[in-house]
């Protein structure tokens, strides 16, 4: 096994260390005398000596560093009663040391030969603090040697701070999770509710030490509205900054703390753990998963220690992100893992706000770079734009928000986003709905069965229009009852705008000629959303119905209608063929037979009616409501 990098053993680097983290004035007449009895041996080692002393008047008394032997203890060397301690940073860029003892070893805890040390942390400040969110990872030492890291923490609300270790051999060689990364791609909602219980009492559970997952540029508000979501993945949400570059960002020693960048740009949100050791240019921390995510490819940034804060719920680092450092490699049971130098390729975002009508026009860029993750993107789209939609002197409660763009994948057609949003009478904020609707196109995107969805760039567009302008159908009518094939008829529709009088709009229709006579035709006065689901039959209720490609998704996704137009659909009693993305109107019964009774590629479904035209009138405002409507052929 390669070693860990720590620093080279030799007597005076030894006297070193002692004299860093115990320094006192005893100890000071203590070095002195040390120093004058190996004058006469070498001034080499006099100069090291005197440059220990300089450190140890820096750093203070409780200066602590974890560069120790490379050597580890394996798990079956572990002893109830062993005396260790471990590093960790509780503020600035100063690991401090701490210590711990061991109680014991839970045999096969994690599963089959995954075993955890219990131990109970000692000393003035983890005392204080119990053991704190951001802390897992940091290395833990038995007799001197590398026995893993610290991982769980057990209880909330404890007289005493006691935590799970991660044995070392698990953190240096994490266990295969190949159904863990399958399973991660095909699940993009939350966490069912048995899946998140221990079936143990509150607070008598050893679980996982939180992960602080950083936000910078995010107002609380904007946090709470996906709270649910964060929880869901065991996430603690937590208010942070950024910290400028340096040259040292790269250099990571055991007790550093880093972590996974989300988010970067205009907003930021990154993970947080300790280091636990540094191979060459692998690195591993945290001690347990993030998010089970398997293999994977996410930029890693430093992050650096404001200060602890202590609680007697919860105990939390507050922490600056710094700079890119490299790619996190895996996310798996007992160790995430990274490796050192450039950072993998983001998804930019590019959000224009402006104001309609304001002279001078006011408008406002903000841009965004997003993590290509199936299972992370969605939310992080959503959590952005609602963030950067809401967090800035343009956006105001009781605007009309008109929502344009295009999503870039590589290799297909762009998908291209249009929609209105008029404020609602319920106390949601009126950006939430643009947020919803980009998660769910991404979700859509990223669910797909077919092929990775590749994503190049996002660009969207956010136009305020001040005031609420909605339209709900009150009542539809044909200016008569009957027609003959071929004829058009006018379709007048009565709408009530929001706080407005009523006002009528009119269209029309046209009676196909193949049309029979005697055949009763329906026209369906709706808005969008009924009308794609009236034509399309809930095509992707049932297993086995929808796209068969990513291209046909798509195509799908830029044919949905948009809810700011009032639509007048005409249907006819005849049945109609949905073949993948395709609709195909007035099939016959026989070729519709056929292709039932052969085993043809993709999915095949029928509806009894077709839409044989529709009409549409944009308002300027969503629209909401249906009317049904019959037409006799004579």
């Amino acid at each position: 096994m390669a070693p860990v990098r720590l620093a080279e053993s030799s007597y005076f680097s030894c006297v070193s260390r002692s004299i860093a983290s115990r320094y006192s004035a005893a100890y000071h007449y203590r070095f002195m005398y040390t120093v004058q009895s190996h004058l006469s041996k070498s001034r080499c080692l006099l100069f090291l000596a005197l440059l220990a002393f300089s450190g140890a008047l820096c750093l203070g008394p409780n200066a602590a560093t974890a560069q120790e032997s490379n050597e580890i203890l394996p798990l079956s060397q572990v002893r109830a009663g062993m005396q260790g301690y471990a590093y960790t940073i509780f503020a600035g860029d100063q690991v401090e040391k701490f210590d711990l003892e061991v109680i014991g070893v839970l045999e096969n805890f994690l599963g089959p030969k995954q075993s955890i040390i219990l131990v109970q942390l000692k000393g003035p400040k983890v005392e204080h603090t119990g053991v704190v969110a951001g802390m897992s990872g940091s290395p833990v030492y038995l007799d001197g040697k590398l026995a893993g890291a610290l991982s769980l923490k057990l209880g909330v609300f404890t007289k005493e701070p006691i935590g799970g270790v991660t044995p070392i051999q698990d953190v240096l060689n994490p266990p295969s999770q190949t159904a863990v990364a399958q399973a991660a791609t095909q699940q993009f909602g939350l966490p069912s509710e048995a899946s998140t219980r221990t079936g143990l009492p509150s607070g008598s559970a050893l679980e996982p030490i939180e992960t602080p997952l950083v936000f910078s540029g995010f107002q609380p508000a904007a946090l709470q509205q996906f709270a649910n979501q964060l929880q869901g993945y065991g996430i603690v949400a937590a208010q942070g900054g950024t910290a400028s570059p340096r040259p040292d960002d790269g250099r990571l020693v055991a007790g550093d703390m880093a972590g996974m960048v989300l988010v970067q740009g205009d907003a930021s949100i990154n993970s947080a753990c300790t280091v636990t050791a540094v191979q060459a240019d692998r690195v591993y921390l945290c001690g347990h998963p993030f998010l089970s995510l398997g293999d994977i490819q996410i930029p890693m940034a430093r992050s650096r220690v404001v200060t602890t804060l202590s609680s007697d719920l919860a105990s939390t680092k507050i922490v600056n992100v710094g700079a890119s450092i490299g790619t996190i490699t895996g996310d798996h049971l007992t160790a995430v893992t990274g490796k050192l130098g450039a950072p993998p390729a983001m998804i930019p975002l590019d959000l224009t706000l402006l104001v309609s009508g304001a002279a001078p026009a006011k408008q406002k860029s903000l841009h965004f770079e997003l993590v290509n993750h199936p299972k992370l993107t969605p939310l992080l789209v959503a959590i952005t734009t609602f963030s950067g939609l809401t967090q800035n002197s343009l956006y105001g409660e009781g605007t009309t928000l008109h929502l344009s763009g295009e999503i870039r994948l590589q290799g297909h057609a762009a998908v291209q986003i249009e929609n209105t949003f008029a404020p609602g009478d319920s106390l949601s904020p009126d950006g939430l709905p643009i947020a919803l609707t980009m998660q769910n196109v991404f979700t859509r995107l990223f669910a797909n069965t077919f092929e990775p969805a590749k994503v190049d760039r996002i660009a969207l567009r956010v136009e305020s229009v001040p005031g609420r302008k909605s339209f709900a159908i009150e009542s539809a009518w044909l200016e008569k009852g009957e027609a003959a094939p071929g004829e058009t008829l006018r379709v007048r529709v009565l709408l009530r705008p929001y706080r407005g009088p009523a006002r009528v709009e009119e269209t029309t229709v046209r009676i196909p000629e193949q049309v029979s006579r005697g055949t009763t035709l329906r026209i369906l006065v709706s808005d969008a959303d009924l009308l794609n689901r009236a034509s399309r039959g809930f095509a992707f209720a049932g297993a086995g119905s929808g796209p068969t490609g990513l291209d046909q998704l798509i195509a799908l996704l830029n044919r949905e209608r948009r809810n700011d137009r009032l639509y007048v659909g005409l249907f006819v009693p005849a049945p109609t063929l949905l073949w993948d993305d395709k609709e195909l109107p007035n099939v016959p019964l026989s070729q519709i037979n056929i292709v039932d009774g052969r085993p043809t590629p993709g999915s095949v479904q029928v509806l009894r009616e077709s839409l044989a035209s529709e009409a549409s009138i944009p308002l300027g405002g969503p629209v909401s409501g249906v009317i049904s409507l019959n037409l006799q052929v004579r």
